[in-house]
């Protein structure tokens, strides 16, 4: 009889377990505040979260405290204030790598993690491209280290679609035509770390190719490619113009838009993941979330 009773109590106490961590408000909210890009306030809510012993049973505290860290130093005011956050992270999230829980909470979190690492890598290709051997190495080996044994998402979520290239042959073409057609023949190009010719592009890169291959020089950076491109409004954006993103600390990413004016935003870009590809990105919440502004190089 007592066995049943010690059972019982068991058995209540895992299901309270079970629903604390499924159904935490605490939980919630940082998820929540991180896919709304509020990294501060993850980071410091994570943090005392952490310092209540009530909120041990989970990892989900340490998780958060370590990607929202990642986020952050990626802004370089936050980085000197916080010196030593990229290490820190990068512990903890080995720490919670060798719990036996991890597995579950990785495979719970895919879109996450593949967010933040798309976002890290954009973040080395720039430091490389900057000349910052260090800073370059540092986040390299963070990328290698942390997502090993980790399966990616093939692209973001419902986000991508290849084609085949267009080899139609159009009469007398226009400029905007020959932008996308010079771009579609590039499609399945790797991705490389700086990379801006056939043999694999980084996403600036590919947009710099593309345009220099129709007369037009562009400069190397996503961030520059925007400032000194004419701004487009979303409701005049045309196939040819560029679309912009931002992952919370400036200008990351850069693509070719290639749908017609009026129709659902589709874009050609160089995917960390998959190199160029096709993106409906009114279909894609990541890409939704980041979307910065529009840009063009061609005149009318």
């Amino acid at each position: 009889m007592k066995w049943h009773v010690t059972l019982i109590f068991l058995l209540l106490f895992v299901g309270v377990r079970f629903e604390a961590k499924a159904q935490n408000p605490e939980f919630d909210k940082l998820e929540m505040l991180f896919d709304q890009r509020h990294y501060k306030k993850v980071y410091r809510r994570s943090r005392r979260l952490m310092d209540k012993p009530e909120y041990d049973f989970s990892l989900l505290p340490k998780y958060y405290k370590s990607l929202s860290a990642l986020q952050l130093s990626q802004n370089e005011h936050w980085l000197l204030r916080h010196p030593h956050a990229l290490e820190d992270a990068k512990e903890l999230f080995l720490e919670i790598k060798r719990d036996e829980d991890s597995e579950k909470l990785f495979a719970s979190h895919k879109y996450e993690l593949t967010w933040v690492k798309n976002e890290l890598v954009t973040w080395a290709a720039d430091l490389k491209r900057r000349g910052k051997k260090d800073e370059f190495e540092l986040v390299q080996e963070i990328i290698d280290v942390l997502f090993e044994n980790i399966d990616d998402l093939d692209d973001i979520p419902d986000a991508s679609t290849v084609e085949n290239p267009d080899t139609t042959v159009v009469a007398n073409p226009d400029f905007r035509d020959e932008i996308i057609i010079t771009a579609k023949k590039q499609l399945g190009t790797p991705y490389v770390w700086a990379g801006s010719s056939p043999g694999g592009f980084d996403c600036s890169g590919f947009t710099s190719y593309v345009m220099k291959q129709n007369g037009k020089s562009l400069p190397r950076r996503a961030v520059d490619q925007y400032e000194s491109s004419k701004k487009v409004k979303a409701k005049n954006v045309q196939k040819g113009d560029l679309v912009f993103f931002d992952n919370g600390s400036g200008i990351s990413h850069v693509g070719i838009v290639i749908s017609e004016k009026g129709e659902p935003l589709t874009m050609i870009h160089s995917a960390s993941s998959k190199g160029i590809v096709i993106t409906d990105v009114t279909k894609s919440d990541y890409w939704t979330k980041r979307l910065y502004g529009f840009g063009t190089y061609v005149t009318d």
